[in-house]
């Protein structure tokens, strides 16, 4: 294409492999950048550049956006990690916190994670009063009545800059003790703000001992009379009862019919993670929307804050990278190809799949000209790696996906994040 040049361009990435999914955009180009946003994306862009930096044999990539991520750090207690930790620092222009601020909570959310963070931090506002404290480590506070639907309304529409969708919990501990009634209330929320319900599955809370356990595999399809089209499945590859898998080992037979419905689906790739249940649910043709990381305090080695409880239910370290506890967003790309998925499928799961699903296709998850300049570049490293989850199952990679930096409106952040992996050769392993 012809790029009519009428001042410098700030900044010029030269010779990356650039994969924008949603302008068909493939191939060995530059990005220009100027005042914080893509001006021209082109072969051999000419004219002069303040600054170019060769990123021949990277990828480059609309700035990634994790749709899982866990980042009211201290008010949800261990649970909360740095947001540009897990953003910028990792790679990732664009943070949704699923489930953390709630109506009580989201004010702090605002003045104190997404104000500072140089990364783009969003929510999906939590269905509960009590939000995504100390990670939902008590269970009788995410009952029925303490949801509050009309406040919670009232504080989405007020923060609606922020406030993408609403997260609640679809899993056997709760169904045991409450049925779907606190369900049916996040359902509420969604509709009345019209926005997208984000539906942790699989089991989550211990089993009370005092009633009979509901079934695991009633669980999605009674989720079914409740969920609209947009809503999002999340965990359709966690090794806990509750999930895509049945427990006759099979994909749930109501899976397809979700989809047909319009509901999307979430890898929110986290600790509970199997390889052997993403093996039986892509086998049978299923392929999850949107990846998001999961990462939180108890399935990394961050220290804890004091005061917090010591243990906890999904105290899962990550176990990926043979014994090694840290992760990211490029980590679970590396997942998907392992369990072989190819590059041009994976990237629409952290792009212009992640954008369409907020409602922002036009603003983020893209590399068209005139909006901000995210962009995410990434190293594609070839051999022979191990990856671990943790049912102890490995699986040999013959792709690692190492960030390596990423620019958020313009601004250069180098991929040094403390919880990045370091890769583990099969033959070292």
């Amino acid at each position: 294409m012809d790029v009519v040049q009428s001042a410098p361009f700030d900044l010029v990435l030269r010779g990356g492999r650039v994969i924008d999914p949603g302008q068909g955009l493939d191939g060995l180009l530059d990005v220009g950048v100027r005042a914080g946003r893509i001006v021209a994306v082109a072969r051999n862009l000419p004219g002069p550049a303040v600054e170019s930096i060769d990123v021949r044999g990277k990828l480059v990539l609309p700035g990634m956006i994790d749709t899982h991520a866990h980042v009211y750090r201290y008010v949800s207690g261990r649970f909360g990690l740095d947001a540009d930790m897990v953003g910028v620092h990792s790679g990732v222009t664009t943070l949704v916190d699923q489930g953390g601020p709630s109506v009580l909570t989201f004010p702090g959310f605002r003045e104190f994670i997404a104000k500072p963070a140089a990364s783009r931090v969003l929510a999906f506002i939590s269905a509960y009063m009590v939000g995504g404290l100390e990670g939902h480590y008590y269970p009788e506070l995410y009952r029925p009545d303490c949801i509050a639907v009309d406040d919670t309304v009232r504080a989405a529409r007020e923060n609606a800059d922020l406030v993408r969708g609403i997260k609640g919990h679809a899993e056997i501990g709760g169904f045991t003790r409450w049925g779907d009634e606190a369900m049916r209330r996040a359902s509420e929320i969604g509709r009345a703000l019209d926005l997208p319900l984000y539906i942790h599955f699989g089991q989550l809370w211990p089993l009370p001992d005092d009633k009979h356990p509901y079934d695991a595999d009633a669980v999605l399809p009674d989720m079914l009379k409740i969920l609209r089209p947009g809503d999002i499945l999340a965990h359709p590859f966690t090794r806990h009862p509750g999930g895509f898998v049945d427990q006759h080992g099979k994909l749930h037979p109501v899976v397809r019919e979700a989809l047909a419905q319009g509901l999307k689906t979430d890898v929110g790739h986290g600790s509970h993670f199997s390889f052997k249940m993403a093996r039986l649910v892509l086998d049978a043709g299923v392929v999850p929307d949107t990846l998001g990381a999961d990462m939180h305090g108890y399935n990394t080695t961050i220290p804890k804050p004091r005061g917090t409880p010591d243990t906890h239910p999904d105290k899962e370290e990550m176990h990926m990278f043979a014994g090694r506890h840290n992760f990211s967003l490029a980590s679970a790309m590396t997942s998907m190809l392992a369990l072989g998925l190819t590059i041009e499928q994976v990237v629409p799961m952290v792009t212009s799949n992640c954008a369409a699903m907020l409602g922002m296709a036009d603003e983020i998850g893209t590399l068209k000209p005139g909006v901000e300049a995210d962009i995410s570049v990434l190293a594609d490293e070839t051999g022979r790696f191990v990856l671990q989850d943790n049912e102890d199952t490995q699986v040999t990679a013959e792709h690692f996906i190492r960030p390596v930096f990423c620019l958020r409106a313009g601004k250069r952040f180098d991929a040094d994040a403390v919880i990045l992996p370091q890769p583990t050769l099969a033959d070292a392993a």
